[in-house]
């Protein structure tokens, strides 16, 4: 491993990890787009890549300091249905990525793109001035 890779590796895994903590985003925002273009791995090889980043790491830190923070709020995290959520997920994830890894690199960059796209729309609240726009035309 070059002294390069590991230095943009560094880089990516903080910011990364400091929008995670921040904002609850990270693996597939920030780490699969950096992983793809910094360093050249594959869409495959890049999502792959974020899971296994974001399975323990961010995580667990950042869902005990909001565990805590919550508590003390008087608004805690209900932990069951963490547990319901965190086993649907596990089962979820694993027939994803049995899917993920059939489907073409390039639709795979499709699927993906359209759901940043798609997400940062639904986020800025543009969705809905957008099917607005779109039913005034017809």
């Amino acid at each position: 491993m070059t002294t390069e890779i590991i230095i943009a590796a560094l880089l990516i895994g903080l910011a990364a990890g400091m929008l995670s903590g921040l904002v609850g985003v990270g693996g597939g925002i920030i780490l699969v787009p950096a992983l793809v273009f910094f360093l050249g791995y594959t869409q495959h090889q890049a999502q792959g890549t974020s899971l296994a980043v974001l399975t323990l790491p961010a995580g667990i830190l950042a869902a005990i300091t909001y565990y805590y923070k919550c508590k003390t709020d008087g608004t805690p995290i209900d932990l069951k249905v963490v547990g319901l959520i965190s086993s649907s997920f596990f089962i979820g994830a694993f027939l994803g990525g049995k899917l993920a890894i059939v489907i073409d690199q390039n639709l795979m960059k499709k699927i993906f793109v359209v759901i940043l796209f798609y997400s940062g729309f639904k986020i800025m609240g543009w969705d809905s001035a957008f099917f607005k726009w779109i039913k005034s035309i017809f």
